[in-house]
């Protein structure tokens, strides 16, 4: 690969690269790889692969901090298929494959726990109708073995059903736990179901679950009283999409709505509340009439750490640190294409562009054969 992009400047004084906790776990640079969808499981069954087990250990290089994708905890909560799963034997022995391939590069890693809620299809579901907190209808789409089709219609959750799903969370954070993981994060943004109990847009409810933000939150909240004995105090993040509008989202408050969420987090012992940044939502500018709800606004309400993922090039990382409005810096596409990314930008190295024909599905292309710049440096002495 020869066509790269480049960076301005050398961060290596920046505080980017200064130690940080993370809970009890001490990381030498704020540099995150994001939880991405790649959809390269092993099917059937949703198995972690041990292509994926190449790629993440790649991307431990620098011993930072890595999210590892979005991962379902029941088949009711799948939606795209080739996304892993974290309910059964055989992905924690698929996951095993990867932490260890992790920590052997000194790397962390967090699992990101998932339902999709109503961004389904019964072909991923065993037949069994989507649910939401409420039956408003999502005009999208999914991935099935027929590729790109449009969910199917969803249904409202009954009251008794939803300890269920919070069960479900809670044994996604026990077999995490078992198959080496470092922490969990909670998937409450984009749109699937933690994120449908929150904003009014789709939760509709008028039991305990639905009117207030108390009631709206007390899903998520649930979730965490479930999870976090599990894994202990700083173990367990939450991601939240404050300006969000993937996945026809909306809420008619939502600068009240997440400012009383991030106070609520304020009571429970979390490793981080990792934030969307409305620079870019689901690759759409942020809609008119919504006002941005940012890492910088939630600062003001948030004690804990902060991460902040939206579209973030080294330079603008760089500033949110140093402005103190986020703790730590995550990045996707630039980490897709970039295994030792946190290098890259430490030292002012030029970037690989990402090709985004390859980010869902498919094999190691795109996924495991992005060189490291040691790689390129190589190729450009040698043909000198």
């Amino acid at each position: 690969m020869k066509t790269i992009n480049y960076v301005n400047g050398n961060l290596a004084d920046s505080r980017l690269f200064t130690p940080i906790n993370l809970g009890p776990i001490t990381l030498p640079h704020r540099v995150v790889m994001a939880p991405l969808t790649r959809l390269r499981s092993e099917q059937p069954g949703d198995i972690p692969s041990d292509l994926m087990a190449e790629m993440y250990a790649q991307r431990a290089t620098d011993q930072g901090l890595v999210i590892a994708e979005a991962t379902t905890v029941s088949i009711l909560g799948r939606g795209y298929l080739g996304a892993p799963g974290i309910y059964t034997d055989e992905q924690v022995t698929g996951w095993k494959k990867v932490t260890d391939a992790v920590h052997a590069k000194g790397g962390r890693i967090f699992l990101q726990l998932w339902h999709v809620g109503r961004q389904s299809h019964v072909e991923m579901t065993n037949g069994q109708t989507p649910v939401a907190p409420s039956a408003v209808q999502y005009e999208q789409v999914v991935i099935t073995k027929d590729g790109w089709v449009p969910v199917s219609p969803n249904r409202a959750l009954e009251i008794e059903e939803i300890p269920g799903i919070v069960e479900e969370f809670r044994m996604g954070a026990v077999r995490a736990l078992a198959a080496g993981f470092d922490g969990v994060e909670l998937h409450g943004a984009n749109g699937y179901l933690i994120d449908e109990f929150l904003q009014d847009g789709t939760n509709k409810r008028t039991d305990k679950y639905g009117g207030s933000f108390e009631n709206r939150s007390r899903f998520l909240m649930e979730i965490l009283e479930a999870v976090i004995p599990v894994w202990g105090e700083g173990r367990v993040g939450v991601r939240l999409g404050p300006s969000g509008i993937w996945a026809s989202m909306s809420d008619s408050d939502p600068e009240a709505l997440f400012g009383y969420v991030a106070e609520q987090l304020n009571n429970y012992p979390l490793a981080y509340l990792h934030i969307i940044e409305p620079r870019v939502v689901g690759g759409e500018a942020p809609v008119e009439g919504r006002p941005p709800v940012a890492a910088v606004s939630l600062r003001k309400i948030y004690n804990g750490t902060i991460l902040a993922a939206g579209g973030f090039e080294p330079d603008s990382a760089k500033e949110i640190i140093e402005n103190g409005d986020a703790d730590m810096v995550v990045f996707g596409r630039h980490f897709a294409a970039n295994p030792d990314l946190p290098s890259r930008i430490k030292f002012g190295y030029p970037l690989n562009p990402y090709d985004r024909d390859t980010f869902w599905g498919g094999d190691h292309r795109g996924y495991t054969d992005y060189p490291f710049y040691s790689e390129i440096e190589s190729e450009e002495s040698i043909s000198k």
